[in-house]
């Protein structure tokens, strides 16, 4: 099972920086997009670290990697950026599903715009933290990715926005490692259908308000 998030800070530049870290007591199979932790495999922990606008580190995974460090996490995990403030992570459940997500929309864009986005655009982040009570398949994994994609489109189009996404999100699905075998994860599928309906209405609820960048607040 996945903890609630914590919210903690670490010291940067004289500001106290949130971080939202979530454990587990037992191994969890994770798929994930994030810069640290990518892919398939079994994860301990997610780490959703807050980063000023202007960040520019090219090494993202080696700084999530310490930050980690820093707060004793053991084991492989998953770690993910936003210039959110990520105290203002959105949390909703559905059947067991719980989905999480912390809502950045300053640079909406179609997946398959016929430019990349104008140098100056305002970052945004979308990040989504799924936990599902129930053992998915390799490819189930995948599917659920897809699914909680375009649930969050769906609610970025519900926004008034002519969107899919932003150019920097993630998504990141964990279950647990043992017990039957669930093969399938789209959106009408046993645990695709709660899923979609979770992160639909997370981002929904993240994305209705105005979002400030963190490092804005504090200049402004």
């Amino acid at each position: 099972m996945l903890s609630e998030p914590l919210l903690t800070t670490r010291r940067e530049d004289d500001a106290d920086v949130p971080m939202l870290v979530w454990r587990s007591a037992s191994p969890l199979r994770a798929v994930s997009s994030a810069p640290l932790g990518g892919g398939i495999g079994v994860r301990h922990w997610v780490l959703n670290a807050t980063v000023p606008m202007s960040y520019d580190r090219d090494d993202p995974a080696d700084h999530l990697a310490g930050l980690a460090h820093g707060l004793g996490l053991d084991g492989p995990g998953v770690g993910l950026l936003t210039g959110v403030d990520v105290a203002e992570v959105v949390t909703r459940t559905d059947a067991g599903v719980r989905a999480w997500a912390t809502v950045g929309l300053g640079t909406p864009v179609p997946a398959a715009a016929p430019a990349p986005a104008a140098p100056g655009q305002r970052v945004g982040t979308v990040n989504i933290v799924v936990y599902v009570p129930a053992r998915l398949g390799d490819a189930a994994l995948v599917n659920a990715v897809a699914t909680a994609t375009e649930a969050k489109a769906q609610a970025i189009m519900e926004l008034g926005l002519a969107a899919t996404g932003t150019p920097t999100d993630a998504v990141t699905v964990l279950c647990p490692v043992d017990g039957p075998e669930s093969a399938y994860g789209g959106p009408r599928s046993t645990w695709g259908a709660p899923l979609a309906r979770a992160v639909h209405a997370a981002v929904l609820a993240g994305g209705a308000g105005t979002v400030v960048p963190w490092s804005e607040r504090l200049t402004g």
